[in-house]
This record gives C-alpha cells, sequence and structure tokens, in this order.
C-alpha cells in the first residue's frame, strides 16, 4: 500500500479525539451534536474531526431529519488493518526513497498526500509523476475518465498528470484519450 494511502490512514487516527470519536461510534451511530456533548468540544470541532475520518473511508454521514447521523465502517476498518499488517506491506514500508524524491515529496505533497503545488523544474515535476504513477499499477489500459478519477485523489488538476506522464514518456495514449497505458521501460 502506498505512503498517500498510509500516512492519512494512520494521521486520521492519530489524535485523542477522533480515536473517542472511533470509540462512540463502533458502539452506535451518531449525530454531530450529540458527539460534542459527550466530548465536551464544539461541533465545528466535531465535524471537522468526521471529515478526516471520513476522508480515509471509516465513517459515513447518512441524514436524518435536520441532523447529519455518522456511522463507523467497521468493515473498511477491519479491512485497512489487514490490508495495512499484510507481511508483504509490511515489508515494502522498508523500501526507502531517495533523499531527493523523498524531500521534493515533503515539499509538494500536503499532509493528506495531495499536491500543493505543481513544481516547475522538470526533474521535481518527474518526482511527482513517479509518485502518482504508483495509482497505475494494475493491468491497464485505462480511458481517460479512469485516468481522472485515479489523479483526482491527488489534485483537481488532473490534466497537467496526464500530459506530464505522456510528455515524460511515462505513459502512451491513443488519440483522442480513449486508451492510456503505461511505458515501464527504463522506468
Amino acid at each position: 500500500m502506498p505512503e498517500d494511502i498510509l500516512l492519512p490512514f494512520f494521521k486520521a487516527l492519530a489524535d485523542a479525539n477522533r480515536l473517542r470519536i472511533v470509540g462512540l461510534l463502533a458502539d452506535r451511530p451518531h449525530a454531530v451534536e450529540e458527539l460534542a456533548t459527550v466530548l465536551d468540544l464544539r461541533p465545528s470541532t466535531v465535524s471537522h474531526h468526521l471529515a478526516r475520518l471520513s476522508k480515509v473511508g471509516l465513517v459515513s454521514a447518512t441524514t436524518s431529519g435536520h441532523y447529519h447521523v455518522y456511522s463507523l465502517d467497521l468493515e473498511a476498518l477491519q479491512e485497512r488493518a489487514r490490508t495495512l499488517l499484510s507481511e508483504d506491506e509490511l515489508r515494502s514500508l522498508g523500501a526507502d526513497l531517495d533523499p531527493f524524491d523523498r524531500r521534493t515529496l515533503e515539499t509538494f505533497l500536503d499532509e493528506e498526500g495531495r499536491i500543493k503545488q505543481i513544481p516547475m523544474k522538470r526533474k521535481k515535476f518527474e518526482v511527482l509523476l513517479r509518485h502518482a504513477l504508483k495509482h497505475f499499477e494494475d493491468d491497464g489500459p485505462w480511458d481517460e475518465r479512469e485516468v481522472n478519477a485515479r489523479l483526482k485523489v491527488l489534485t483537481d488538476d488532473t490534466a497537467t498528470l496526464r500530459r506530464g506522464f505522456i510528455d515524460h514518456g511515462f505513459m502512451k495514449r491513443e488519440a483522442g484519450g480513449s486508451a492510456y497505458w503505461r511505458v515501464d521501460e527504463g522506468r
């Protein structure tokens, strides 16, 4: 599992209030206002914590009247734990990045693993492209809509990454964008 999935997951759980929210939701669904009362927090603070947990797929919301009721997705949590703790995933954590690549990613990715800014320098942009290419490790080809959906987790500017893949030789595409595929020789 790539770092861009691991880090947001663990960061979402690396807060005492979010852990308390997970514990309360494990018992039963709660509205924001209920959680705020139990945790002695402002509803806006609870909403912020729930948004972080939702972003990594741990909680979901339904509407009940004027309230949003949040539930813990226990199956998603258990599946994520099984995946994160598999032997292969644990071994992959030891495969460290080149120091230049690590510094570049630290500079241009936010704490959720999304691209904050596209670097101007070619070498740094290629680091981001290699990072984004991890979302295409399954067999392609993919149509443009699928490429955009996979890149959307990294940035709203999917066109720049798509063009970068082509211009920098990481991918090729059919005219009109009907099919994209990886070019892995020498990479």
